[in-house]
C-alpha cells in the first residue's frame, strides 16, 4: 500500500543521521517501532525543513499516483510489530470522506474487487488480499494483505492480523503494553520530538555497513529526532550485551569523529558539527548526540 511509502520514507529519516503529542504505548513483545509527528514538523523550525522535503518528494508523489494529499490530512502516525501478529500502522489527522473512499477503492483494486467487510465491537473493518490467502492467515507484511479500519475517529487503522484489529476497536486504538518485560523495547522521548525509532537487533540483516561483531553484542537500537529551533537534535542510543562492548563502540565512535579533524575534504561545516557530538556510555548502554543543521540534513537526503 502507498501507505507503505510514506511509512519506510519516515523511517529513512530517522535511519540517516539525521513531542509535541506522546507517542501511544507499545506493546512489551514489540520487535520494531516507528512514530513520527507531522504536525510537529510543519509548526517547528528546523523540522519545517524536514516537512518541506518530504511535502517536496513523498507526498507529492502519493498524490500524484493516488490522489491522496497525505501532507494535508495526516498529523501522526505510529507503526510497530511484533512477531506473532505482525505489523500495525495508526495514521492519525482528519481523514475526509474523500481519502477514504479512495483508500477503499485501492484496497478493492489490490484485492480484484474481492473486498471483504466485517464488524466488531460495534464497529466496522475491511480485509483486502492481493494473493488469495484464506483471511485467517496473519500476515508479516501490509503490502499484499492487511485489515483496514475507519471506524475510529480521526484515525486509520491497519493490521496484519484480525485479532489485532479487533483488540484495537474494542479498546477504540489505546494500545495494551501487556505486562512489563525486562526486554521490551526503550523509546527515547524529548519537548518537540519529531521521529522516534526502535528495533531489537535480532531483527537486523547481518550484512551491509553492520559490523557482525557489534551486531551480535547490540540488543537493541533507539533513535530520536528532535527540534531544537535553529539545529535538529539527534540521539541514537544502542543497548549492548557487556558494558565492555558499549565502552569498545564508543571508542570506535570518538576515533572517527577524531580522524574527520585533520580530512581537509570534509565540509567545515559538519566537520564543526561533529566536533560537538557527545559520545557517552552508561554501563551497557551507548549514547550519541548530535544538533544538526536542517538544510545539511536535506541536503544529505536529495543526494
Amino acid at each position: 500500500m502507498h501507505i507503505l511509502k510514506l511509512s519506510a520514507a519516515a523511517l529513512l529519516l530517522a535511519l540517516a543521521p539525521l513531542v509535541q503529542a506522546e507517542m501511544p504505548n507499545l506493546p512489551a513483545t514489540a520487535t520494531w517501532y516507528f512514530h513520527a509527528d507531522l504536525d510537529a514538523m510543519r509548526d517547528g523550525k528546523a523540522g519545517r525543513h524536514l516537512y518541506d522535503w518530504m511535502d517536496a518528494g513523498v507526498f507529492r508523489e502519493i498524490l500524484a499516483e493516488t490522489g491522496i494529499d497525505v501532507g494535508k490530512e495526516t498529523s501522526r502516525m505510529t507503526a510497530f510489530a511484533n512477531a506473532a501478529d505482525g505489523p500495525v500502522v495508526l495514521i492519525e489527522g482528519a481523514i475526509s470522506q474523500e481519502t477514504r473512499d479512495k483508500v477503499l477503492a485501492l484496497a478493492t483494486a489490490r484485492s480484484a474487487g474481492k473486498l471483504q467487510t466485517f464488524r466488531s465491537s460495534g464497529k466496522t473493518y475491511y480485509f483486502f488480499d492481493g494473493k488469495g490467502d484464506d483471511r485467517d492467515v496473519e500476515t508479516g507484511s501490509l503490502e499484499d494483505a492487511a485489515y483496514l479500519s475507519f471506524a475510529l475517529k480521526n484515525k486509520v487503522v491497519v493490521t496484519g492480523s484480525e485479532k489485532q484489529m479487533q483488540s484495537l476497536l474494542a479498546s477504540n486504538g489505546s494500545i495494551d503494553a501487556g505486562k512489563p518485560d525486562a526486554g521490551a523495547l526503550f523509546v527515547l522521548r524529548a519537548d518537540r520530538g519529531l521521529v522516534q525509532a526502535g528495533v531489537n537487533a535480532e531483527e537486523l540483516d547481518d550484512d551491509g555497513d553492520w559490523d557482525s561483531n557489534i551486531l551480535r553484542n547490540t540488543r537493541q537500537v533507539a533513535l530520536l529526532l528532535a527540534d531544537l529551533g535553529d539545529k535538529l537534535g539527534f540521539e541514537a542510543q544502542l543497548l549492548t550485551d557487556e558494558a565492555e562492548m558499549a565502552n569498545a563502540m564508543a571508542s570506535i565512535v570518538r576515533g572517527v569523529i577524531s580522524l574527520q579533524a585533520f580530512n581537509d575534504d570534509i565540509d567545515p561545516e559538519l566537520k564543526s558539527t561533529l566536533a560537538g557530538t557527545t559520545v557517552d556510555v552508561e554501563g551497557t548502554r551507548l549514547k550519541i548526540a548530535l544538533a544538526l543543521d536542517p538544510k545539511v540534513v536535506v541536503a544529505a537526503l536529495e543526494d
